[in-house]
């Protein structure tokens, strides 16, 4: 029985990364408006003071998301929502917070994302115990910490973080 070979041999596969450049050209025209910073806060309270973040980010035209979320009242939603912040393409958070604030903290040990910590004044201690408690991590759980109710500047610097 004789053997008889196939004309054309089937195609060496290729390694690497092949492009398509007329797919990747009508992709770079779609304009997406998805966030890049992500706001939360751990009292629908907290939602005035933290207004002059988004103030900042929207006068700098960078799209961003409004979250209240707590790391003791809902550990497993406000974990969830750091562990994936990058996957749904933020790049910061701005984590706001007041009393004993464990949420910017809680944020950074759960994303690998830049946290901004925006101590929030309460009634008994003016917000001291709010900014102490953002600024004392432990080390490898690092937070940026603005002043005691200073949410804009915790959206200039998210703006400037971007535009980096």
């Amino acid at each position: 029985m004789e053997r008889i070979e196939p004309e054309d041999p089937a195609p060496q596969r290729q390694t690497g990364v092949q492009t398509m450049p007329e797919v990747e050209a009508a992709f770079e025209e779609i304009e997406v408006d998805a966030p890049l910073v992500g706001i939360i806060m751990g009292s629908k309270n907290d939602k005035s003071k933290m207004q002059p973040a988004g103030q900042a980010l929207h006068e700098a035209g960078i799209a961003y998301e409004v979250r209240v979320l707590s790391a003791h009242r809902q550990p497993q939603e406000t974990g969830d929502y750091c562990a994936n912040a990058r996957m749904r393409g933020l790049k910061v958070i701005i984590a706001g917070a007041g009393m004993s604030a464990a949420l910017p903290g809680f944020a950074a040990s759960k994303s690998d994302l830049p946290v901004i910590g925006v101590p929030i004044s309460g009634k008994n201690l003016g917000g001291m115990d709010a900014l102490l408690s953002a600024v004392q991590m432990p080390p490898g759980v690092p937070v940026g910490c603005v002043a005691i109710d200073g949410a804009k500047n915790a959206g200039l610097l998210a703006v400037r973080i971007i535009n980096a």
